[in-house]
């Protein structure tokens, strides 16, 4: 997968877990099915009320349809044409009437629930009222409906005849055809429109502009959403920052700005950073009175009992004193060395670490460095120099031979340093970054002696934000890695 896609799906998963981004998903969410919801219930209720509208205007339609189909049967058939005659040179009537020699061929349009309702009602109601169950009912079109015979259309009468009772110009709405046979010759053919020309539209009620009009509702509220919730996040944006920079040592004030909620946040958050730094600064002079008070006692006390005439005794406490001296050294260097007040730069990791390696290929250890940075990483340089060489003096000292690896990305910087040594115990890996601790007790000329440089270099990682974890190589020997997040 090409790396502007990777970059592209790991930014579009970070909004949307931050705070944003899930409160737009959130909005966005909850605006579509509101509208998806109310629109429902109103398509419901339309469908309903247009049902209901068109069966009390079939109901009503079906009784004029069958007073008319009465009035034509009851005359005597000598006065049939007459009568229709009279009404076509009139025109204007309410019904379109002849009486055919043959039933007309209807090229009738698809059914509907609509239209399902109309011809119901017309044939209860021809039944009931006048005991016809044989009528046909259809639907058709003006433009192919065919009057009289099955070669006459309605558009090739004169105006006077239909068109006043069956055309609605512009408009082209479906015409309802009931033809009767009223004996073995006569087709009584009858066509009408439902008094609302707009009845039988099968178009969608959702279109496109109630759509659009849908759309633009979710698009407003996101948008509103998003100015509201910047000046919201804007703050405590702000406030994560600080905090980080504070965890890596850089101890700022932030503006008290935004709601209520996060003014309070912010200033408690300043009045924690002042505490935190006074108690950082009284531990440093603490410390540093530790080291010049004690250094003047244990002299006092080495040079008494070097007096000592007793061999034994002498050595004994000669060896007390120079633990405690040891002692009061590595806590001093602890404090300094996990502390160290410089300021953050870009820091060319890679040239660093090629320093170290000319250093090491002088002696009987080799160090080799694979990978490259894509840019430089910024922090502290002199703890980052320390918490690496930590690192790699171990793997050098335990295992001789030591392979630096280099990977980064945008989001962090991560170098395993990997020994041929004998590894750790897996219950001794925790305890190994405890200040102190010493798996052999043969560590001359090795610089983390002490047990120190774990401790050290872990607590350095941590104030960039990052960290440090040891793991065993399947084929044997150890691998520190060290994280480091760029921000």
């Amino acid at each position: 997968m090409p790396i502007n896609a990777l970059t592209k799906g790991s930014r579009l998963k970070r909004w949307s877990q931050s705070f944003t981004g899930q409160i737009l998903i959130i909005m966005a969410l909850g605006v579509a099915s509101a509208q998806f919801i109310s629109t429902t219930i109103w398509l419901r209720q339309l469908e309903s009320d247009t049902e209901q509208n068109v069966r009390e205007v079939s109901k009503h339609m079906a009784f004029r349809i069958a007073a008319t189909v009465s009035y034509f049967t009851s005359l005597p058939q000598n006065y049939r044409h007459i009568v229709i005659d009279q009404l076509q040179e009139m025109g204007g009537t309410r019904f379109f009437v002849t009486l055919n020699k043959e039933e007309i061929t209807i090229n009738a349009l698809p059914d509907s629930d609509l239209k399902g309702i109309v011809k119901n009602e017309v044939q209860s109601t021809l039944a009931k009222q006048l005991g016809i169950k044989n009528a046909k009912i259809q639907f058709s079109s003006p433009s192919d409906l065919h009057v009289i015979n099955n070669q006459t259309l309605l558009m090739d009468l004169p105006e006077r005849w239909g068109h006043h009772s069956l055309l609605v110009k512009p408009l082209t709405p479906p015409i309802i055809i009931i033809q009767i046979p009223i004996n073995d010759k006569d087709w009584l053919y009858l066509a009408s429109l439902m008094p609302d020309p707009y009845f039988l539209n099968n178009s969608s009620a959702l279109t496109g502009d109630r759509l659009f009009s849908m759309a633009m509702s979710v698009i407003t509220v996101l948008l509103l959403s998003i100015l509201i919730l910047r000046r919201i996040t804007r703050p405590l944006a702000t406030l994560a920052r600080a905090a980080e920079r504070f965890g890596q040592g850089d101890s700022k004030p932030i503006k008290e700005v935004g709601s209520m909620e996060v003014r309070n946040t912010a200033k408690a958050f300043n009045d924690m950073q002042m505490r935190i730094q006074r108690y950082l600064n009284d531990r440093e002079r603490l410390f540093a009175s530790i080291s010049h008070d004690l250094k003047t006692p244990i002299t006092r006390l080495r040079l008494r009992a070097e007096m000592l005439d007793e061999d034994d005794i002498r050595d004994a406490m000669i060896r007390d004193l120079e633990d405690l001296d040891m002692l009061v050294k590595g806590a001093l260097q602890s404090v300094k060395e996990t502390d160290i007040h410089e300021n953050r730069i870009d820091i060319n990791i890679v040239r660093m670490l090629k320093d170290m390696q000319s250093t090491a290929n002088l002696h009987s250890t080799t160090l080799s460095v694979q990978g490259e940075l894509r840019y430089p990483y910024f922090g502290k340089p002199l703890a980052i120099k320390r918490c690496l060489g930590n690192l790699v003096d171990n793997a050098l000292y335990y295992g001789k031979n030591a392979t630096v690896f280099i990977e980064d990305d945008e989001d962090a910087l991560s170098i395993r340093i990997c020994d041929q040594g004998p590894g750790i115990p897996i219950d001794k890996i925790d305890k190994v970054f405890q200040p102190y601790t010493r798996l052999t007790p043969d560590h001359s000329g090795h610089p983390g002696g002490m047990g120190l440089g774990l401790s050290i270099a872990r607590n350095i990682a941590r104030a960039h934000g990052g960290e440090v974890t040891l793991s065993n190589l399947p084929e044997g020997g150890l691998e520190a890695t060290i994280w480091l997040p760029r921000h």
